[in-house]
Protein backbone atom coordinates (compact mmCIF):
# COMPACT_ATOMS: atom_id res chain seq x y z
CA UNK A 1 0.00 0.00 0.00
CA UNK A 2 1.10 3.47 -0.75
CA UNK A 3 0.58 6.21 1.30
CA UNK A 4 1.14 10.05 0.38
CA UNK A 5 0.00 13.50 2.10
CA UNK A 6 -0.17 16.13 -0.75
CA UNK A 7 -1.52 19.33 -0.93
CA UNK A 8 -3.92 18.38 -4.14
CA UNK A 9 -6.91 19.12 -6.13
CA UNK A 10 -8.91 16.29 -7.64
CA UNK A 11 -11.23 16.19 -10.78
CA UNK A 12 -13.16 13.41 -11.62
CA UNK A 13 -14.73 12.71 -15.09
CA UNK A 14 -17.18 9.93 -15.81
CA UNK A 15 -20.97 9.47 -15.35
CA UNK A 16 -20.85 12.92 -13.85
CA UNK A 17 -17.80 15.54 -12.73
CA UNK A 18 -16.70 16.65 -9.36
CA UNK A 19 -13.74 18.93 -8.10
CA UNK A 20 -12.21 19.24 -5.18
CA UNK A 21 -9.94 22.13 -4.54
CA UNK A 22 -6.50 22.51 -3.44
CA UNK A 23 -6.00 21.33 0.20
CA UNK A 24 -3.95 18.84 2.19
CA UNK A 25 -5.48 15.41 1.46
CA UNK A 26 -4.24 11.61 2.35
CA UNK A 27 -4.31 9.50 -1.16
CA UNK A 28 -4.02 5.40 -0.43
CA UNK A 29 -3.26 3.94 -3.44
CA UNK A 30 -3.76 0.11 -3.08
CA UNK A 31 -2.15 -3.07 -4.22
CA UNK A 32 -4.64 -3.16 -7.09
CA UNK A 33 -4.26 0.43 -8.18
CA UNK A 34 -7.77 1.54 -6.56
CA UNK A 35 -7.12 5.06 -5.71
CA UNK A 36 -9.30 6.52 -2.70
CA UNK A 37 -8.40 10.07 -1.47
CA UNK A 38 -9.31 11.02 2.42
CA UNK A 39 -9.44 14.57 4.20
CA UNK A 40 -8.82 14.24 7.89
CA UNK A 41 -12.34 13.79 8.93
CA UNK A 42 -15.47 11.50 7.79
CA UNK A 43 -14.23 8.75 9.41
CA UNK A 44 -13.35 5.55 6.85
CA UNK A 45 -15.54 7.07 4.10
CA UNK A 46 -12.90 8.34 1.32
CA UNK A 47 -14.04 12.11 -0.64
CA UNK A 48 -13.48 10.48 -4.22
CA UNK A 49 -12.34 7.37 -5.56
CA UNK A 50 -11.78 5.28 -8.41
CA UNK A 51 -12.29 1.27 -7.91
CA UNK A 52 -10.58 -1.87 -9.38
CA UNK A 53 -9.56 -2.96 -12.08
CA UNK A 54 -8.16 0.42 -12.77
CA UNK A 55 -4.93 1.87 -13.99
CA UNK A 56 -2.84 4.63 -12.55
CA UNK A 57 -0.25 6.85 -14.62
CA UNK A 58 1.69 9.63 -13.12
CA UNK A 59 3.06 12.34 -15.14
CA UNK A 60 4.84 15.74 -14.66
CA UNK A 61 3.98 18.05 -16.93
CA UNK A 62 5.60 21.62 -16.26
CA UNK A 63 7.25 20.09 -12.97
CA UNK A 64 4.07 19.37 -11.04
CA UNK A 65 2.84 16.06 -10.60
CA UNK A 66 -0.50 14.50 -11.91
CA UNK A 67 -1.96 10.96 -11.56
CA UNK A 68 -4.31 9.83 -14.03
CA UNK A 69 -6.07 6.89 -12.38
CA UNK A 70 -8.74 5.32 -15.12
CA UNK A 71 -11.36 2.31 -15.17
CA UNK A 72 -12.46 0.13 -17.63
CA UNK A 73 -15.59 2.34 -18.56
CA UNK A 74 -12.95 5.39 -19.37
CA UNK A 75 -14.10 6.77 -15.98
CA UNK A 76 -10.98 8.83 -14.62
CA UNK A 77 -9.88 10.59 -11.50
CA UNK A 78 -6.88 13.13 -11.94
CA UNK A 79 -4.72 14.09 -9.13
CA UNK A 80 -2.81 17.54 -9.44
CA UNK A 81 -0.06 17.74 -6.95
CA UNK A 82 1.47 21.18 -5.37
CA UNK A 83 3.06 19.52 -2.74
CA UNK A 84 3.97 16.48 -1.39
CA UNK A 85 4.34 16.38 2.30
CA UNK A 86 4.74 12.53 2.54
CA UNK A 87 5.13 9.49 -0.15
CA UNK A 88 5.87 5.51 1.43
CA UNK A 89 4.99 2.39 0.53
CA UNK A 90 4.39 -0.68 2.68
CA UNK A 91 3.90 -4.07 1.86
CA UNK A 92 1.00 -5.89 3.73
CA UNK A 93 0.70 -9.11 2.42
CA UNK A 94 -2.02 -10.99 2.17
CA UNK A 95 -4.87 -10.76 4.18
CA UNK A 96 -6.19 -13.32 6.68
CA UNK A 97 -9.92 -11.59 6.20
CA UNK A 98 -12.06 -11.00 8.43
CA UNK A 99 -12.50 -13.40 11.49
CA UNK A 100 -16.71 -13.37 12.85
CA UNK A 101 -17.37 -13.14 16.42
CA UNK A 102 -18.72 -16.09 17.84
CA UNK A 103 -22.31 -15.22 17.50
CA UNK A 104 -21.90 -14.02 14.10
CA UNK A 105 -20.25 -17.50 13.07
CA UNK A 106 -23.11 -19.11 15.19
CA UNK A 107 -25.27 -17.61 13.12
CA UNK A 108 -23.91 -18.68 9.86
CA UNK A 109 -23.63 -22.45 11.18
CA UNK A 110 -27.38 -22.28 12.00
CA UNK A 111 -28.13 -20.59 9.07
CA UNK A 112 -26.58 -23.28 7.04
CA UNK A 113 -28.17 -25.94 8.48
CA UNK A 114 -32.04 -24.34 8.48
CA UNK A 115 -32.01 -23.14 5.44
CA UNK A 116 -35.41 -23.20 5.02
CA UNK A 117 -35.50 -20.05 7.16
CA UNK A 118 -34.80 -17.87 4.23
CA UNK A 119 -37.53 -19.71 2.65
CA UNK A 120 -39.52 -22.88 1.84
CA UNK A 121 -37.00 -24.74 -0.78
CA UNK A 122 -33.87 -23.27 0.06
CA UNK A 123 -30.76 -25.14 0.11
CA UNK A 124 -26.81 -24.63 0.47
CA UNK A 125 -24.22 -24.61 -1.74
CA UNK A 126 -21.42 -24.03 0.09
CA UNK A 127 -20.52 -21.92 3.69
CA UNK A 128 -17.61 -19.32 3.47
CA UNK A 129 -18.21 -19.45 -0.49
CA UNK A 130 -14.22 -18.02 -1.43
CA UNK A 131 -14.03 -15.31 -4.11
CA UNK A 132 -11.06 -12.87 -4.64
CA UNK A 133 -12.28 -10.43 -2.35
CA UNK A 134 -13.07 -12.57 0.77
CA UNK A 135 -15.35 -15.37 1.68
CA UNK A 136 -19.10 -15.63 1.45
CA UNK A 137 -21.17 -16.10 4.17
CA UNK A 138 -23.47 -18.36 2.90
CA UNK A 139 -23.95 -19.42 -1.08
CA UNK A 140 -27.52 -20.86 -1.61
CA UNK A 141 -30.17 -21.83 -3.80
CA UNK A 142 -33.72 -20.83 -3.59
CA UNK A 143 -36.91 -23.09 -4.71
CA UNK A 144 -36.62 -21.91 -8.05
CA UNK A 145 -32.82 -22.93 -8.79
CA UNK A 146 -31.47 -19.38 -8.68
CA UNK A 147 -28.28 -18.71 -6.79
CA UNK A 148 -28.36 -16.82 -3.41
CA UNK A 149 -25.29 -14.92 -1.85
CA UNK A 150 -26.43 -14.50 1.94
CA UNK A 151 -24.26 -12.03 4.54
CA UNK A 152 -24.71 -12.61 7.83
CA UNK A 153 -24.12 -10.05 10.88
CA UNK A 154 -25.52 -9.32 14.12
CA UNK A 155 -26.16 -5.68 13.61
CA UNK A 156 -26.53 -5.10 9.96
CA UNK A 157 -25.61 -1.60 8.69
CA UNK A 158 -24.58 -0.26 5.68
CA UNK A 159 -20.91 -1.56 5.58
CA UNK A 160 -22.45 -4.87 5.44
CA UNK A 161 -24.62 -4.39 2.86
CA UNK A 162 -21.72 -2.74 0.65
CA UNK A 163 -19.79 -5.51 1.81
CA UNK A 164 -22.57 -7.61 -0.11
CA UNK A 165 -22.61 -5.55 -2.87
CA UNK A 166 -19.21 -6.37 -3.96
CA UNK A 167 -19.91 -10.02 -3.60
CA UNK A 168 -22.84 -9.75 -5.53
CA UNK A 169 -20.90 -7.56 -8.33
CA UNK A 170 -18.26 -10.29 -8.82
CA UNK A 171 -20.60 -13.13 -8.70
CA UNK A 172 -22.26 -11.93 -11.16
CA UNK A 173 -19.97 -12.25 -13.49
CA UNK A 174 -19.64 -15.97 -13.49
CA UNK A 175 -21.56 -17.68 -15.52
CA UNK A 176 -22.32 -20.62 -14.14
CA UNK A 177 -23.93 -18.94 -11.30
CA UNK A 178 -25.41 -15.82 -12.25
CA UNK A 179 -27.88 -14.18 -11.84
CA UNK A 180 -27.51 -13.92 -8.50
CA UNK A 181 -29.76 -12.50 -5.57
CA UNK A 182 -28.60 -11.10 -2.38
CA UNK A 183 -29.92 -11.68 1.26
CA UNK A 184 -28.84 -9.26 3.78
CA UNK A 185 -29.68 -11.57 7.04
CA UNK A 186 -28.71 -9.81 10.80
CA UNK A 187 -30.22 -9.67 14.06
CA UNK A 188 -31.04 -6.27 14.19
CA UNK A 189 -31.18 -4.55 10.50
CA UNK A 190 -30.11 -0.46 10.68
CA UNK A 191 -33.20 1.36 8.41
CA UNK A 192 -30.58 3.22 7.02
CA UNK A 193 -29.03 -0.44 6.22
CA UNK A 194 -32.71 -1.61 5.26
CA UNK A 195 -33.22 1.29 2.83
CA UNK A 196 -29.93 0.96 0.95
CA UNK A 197 -30.50 -2.80 0.71
CA UNK A 198 -33.99 -2.35 -0.83
CA UNK A 199 -32.82 0.10 -3.23
CA UNK A 200 -30.41 -2.66 -4.73
CA UNK A 201 -32.83 -5.27 -4.82
CA UNK A 202 -31.09 -7.04 -1.79
CA UNK A 203 -33.55 -9.04 0.64
CA UNK A 204 -33.54 -8.33 4.07
CA UNK A 205 -33.93 -10.61 6.86
CA UNK A 206 -34.18 -10.84 10.42
CA UNK A 207 -33.11 -13.66 12.24
CA UNK A 208 -33.88 -14.64 15.55
CA UNK A 209 -30.82 -16.38 17.27
CA UNK A 210 -32.59 -18.08 20.26
CA UNK A 211 -35.14 -19.66 17.53
CA UNK A 212 -32.26 -21.35 15.50
CA UNK A 213 -31.12 -22.44 18.00
CA UNK A 214 -33.96 -23.94 18.98
CA UNK A 215 -34.72 -22.57 22.12
CA UNK A 216 -37.58 -20.55 21.29
CA UNK A 217 -40.36 -23.60 20.45
CA UNK A 218 -43.58 -22.14 19.43
CA UNK A 219 -45.13 -25.15 20.25
CA UNK A 220 -44.79 -24.27 24.10
CA UNK A 221 -46.09 -20.78 24.01
CA UNK A 222 -49.78 -20.23 25.25
CA UNK A 223 -50.45 -17.04 23.42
Amino acid sequence: MRLVIARCSVDYAGRLTAHLPLAPRLILVKADNSVSIHADDRAYKPLNWMSPPCTLKESAPDGTAVWTVENKAGEKLIITMAEILHDSSHELGVDPGLIKDGVEAHLQELLADRMDTLGEGCTLIRREYPTAIGPVDILGRDAEGGTIAVEIKRRGEIDGVEQLTRYLELLNRDPLLAPVRGVFAAQEIKPQARTLATDRGIRCVTLDYEALRGIDDDKLRLF
